[in-house]
């Protein structure tokens, strides 16, 4: 059963950097719906960890209304070229899913792999009588949220939480002033809520959603920056003393417990409601999974003698898919064009396919492309469009939403968006390629979900799912739900994708307390384990 989330808006923080958005709620057993404010204090009703295969609404993708009678043979002609180059059919997506199964096999038992399956050291899922009171730092592409998160078993917790802006010249700055601003919140946080008086050092889990190579749980070596981060001084180092170096600066009594991905801690949250959950998927500003494996099937843990059927949490970090082969996925010129342009060339390849942070920028490119070729927007301005990224998701959305037959919506959006006049058979040009590309990016989606599923042999099973995409594109889980049909049959309704409202905050603070039961039960500080030579991984 889903919990209920009560949450009361607070006065925002007189943080001058930020202005987070303070809200509390205390979750209880059992419920299925729940009302809470939006960040202007408007409420909307949610179920918070509802099943995509609820109702037909979300099972199957839209029929829409209309004609296309009325569209001219050139624009006709413009719409199938378009369909054949973002269309990924059932054979097509049953041949990349066989090619994520091996990536991913390789993933676990070399280095190098396009998809590194990075072990994270969570070794085991909660069972729900957790207790105690932690802090969860996220650090996602968009806002950095911190929560006060009071675990009180029987499935009960309790949060507290600030969300801050982040500026994006923080995201091209330094380290010393990207983990400056942070600590700066933390403080701010604990200042707001704790009167600066704190009896003992809070522990918290730090969920970090950037590809890091993990040795324990609470450390771990930048890979390389995704979601836009191109901050200086942090690519091959562990994050976690320049964080504590920045917190010890400012003074701040934080003690990090944990590190996590927010992929991690979409599963371990999710699993947290709903024990029969086996995977966590974000799809947002970008993508990734994470799913349980067992030690026996993980060749390059094996240096660390774990016993064989240990559980480990894999953090995929798939938004790299073969990006060392990028013509196994069904790449078209625009793709191709925005890794070019791209500040990190060659890499994420998947994730520039099927992420938030590039859905506009297709749609843009390729919009672009046909008024260059002389088939929309004749004789007048695009300056809008050959501005790179002026385009975000929401216009798709917007586009996608217009319930006209006239596409009246979409008319408006393009004119008061991009200032562009267009016709009603251009419109529905216009329409057919949101929803191209908004049926790709979960068709490929949920090729990474079923491969998951190939991999770990799970038939039945809950996919916590979080992420704006996931969360507000529109028809995105239908579309994804058709796609696990088109692979494993009527037996891809039994992979059942549920939301998980909060899993990178309450996950983070699950996962923190995980770790320090493990620790307290082996008996070992961590001052304890290097004395005596005990890896810290091994137990934490």
């Amino acid at each position: 059963m889903a919990p209920q989330l009560r949450y009361v808006l607070l006065s925002p923080s007189p943080m001058a950097q930020a202005r987070p958005h303070l809200l509390r709620r205390a979750v209880a057993w059992p419920a299925t719906t729940c009302t809470l404010p939006t960040p202007k204090g408007l409420h909307r009703t949610i179920n918070p960890l509802r099943s995509v295969a609820c109702s037909s609404d979300v099972t199957n993708p839209p029929r829409r209304k209309g004609s296309m009678a009325d569209v001219p043979k050139d624009l006709m002609d413009c719409i199938t070229d378009l369909e054949k180059l973002f269309t990924v059919d059932k054979q097509r997506i049953n041949e990349l899913c066989d090619e994520f199964v091996k990536e991913f096999e390789k993933g676990l038992t070399e280095e190098g792999s396009s998809i590194p399956q990075l072990p994270t050291w969570v070794l085991g899922f909660p069972n729900g009588e957790e207790k105690g009171t932690y802090l969860a730092l996220d650090m996602g592409g968009t806002n950095l949220r911190v929560c006060e998160i009071t675990l009180m078993g029987h499935g009960k917790f309790d949060i507290l939480q600030s969300k801050y802006r982040m500026d994006p010249s923080v995201k091209t700055s330094t380290a010393e002033e990207l983990f400056g601003y942070i600590a700066d919140c933390l403080k701010q946080f604990v200042h707001d809520h704790h009167e600066g008086v704190v009896k003992e050092e809070l522990h918290l889990g730090f969920t970090f959603s950037y590809p890091c190579d993990q040795h324990a749980i609470d450390h771990g070596i930048l890979q390389r920056w995704t979601k836009g981060f191109d901050v200086k001084g942090v690519e091959g180092v562990d994050v976690v003393p320049l964080f504590e170096a920045a917190l010890k600066e400012k003074g701040v009594p934080i003690k990090l417990t944990a590190l996590i991905n927010d992929t991690t801690g979409a599963l371990i949250a999710s699993n947290y409601a709903h024990p029969d959950t086996k995977m966590g998927v974000i799809f947002g500003t970008g993508c990734n999974a994470a799913y349980m494996e067992v030690a026996e099937n993980i060749p390059k843990v094996a240096k660390h003698n774990l016993p064989p059927d240990t559980p480990m949490a894999i953090n995929c970090e798939w938004g790299a898919a073969f990006s060392d082969r990028p013509d196994v996925l069904p790449r078209t010129k625009y793709d191709v064009i925005i890794d070019k342009e791209s500040p990190r060339p060659g890499q994420q390849a998947f994730e520039k396919m099927i992420a938030g942070l590039y859905l506009g920028e297709v749609f843009r490119l390729a919009l672009l492309d046909l008024h260059q070729q002389g088939h929309i927007f004749l004789g007048q301005s695009v300056a809008k469009l050959q501005t790179s990224y002026t385009i975000d998701t929401e216009i798709l959305s917007l586009i996608e939403l217009d319930p006209f037959e006239n596409l009246r919506e979409t008319i408006d959006v393009l004119e008061t968006k991009l200032g562009i006049q267009c016709n009603e058979q251009e419109a529905k040009l216009v329409r057919r390629l949101a929803e191209l590309i908004g049926t790709r990016s979960a068709r490929l989606s949920a090729c990474g979900v079923a491969a998951i599923a190939k991999k770990a042999g799970l038939t039945k099973c809950k996919v916590g799912a979080d992420g704006s995409v996931f969360n507000l594109y529109p028809h995105f889980k239908a579309r994804g739900a058709e796609a696990l049909r088109d692979i494993f049959g009527d037996a891809g309704d039994d992979i059942d994708i549920v939301h998980a409202e909060d899993g990178s905050g309450v996950g983070a603070a699950l996962i923190a307390a995980l770790t320090l039961e493990r620790v307290k039960a082996a008996g070992l500080s961590r001052e304890c384990m290097l004395r005596k030579g005990v890896s810290h991984a091994a137990v934490s």
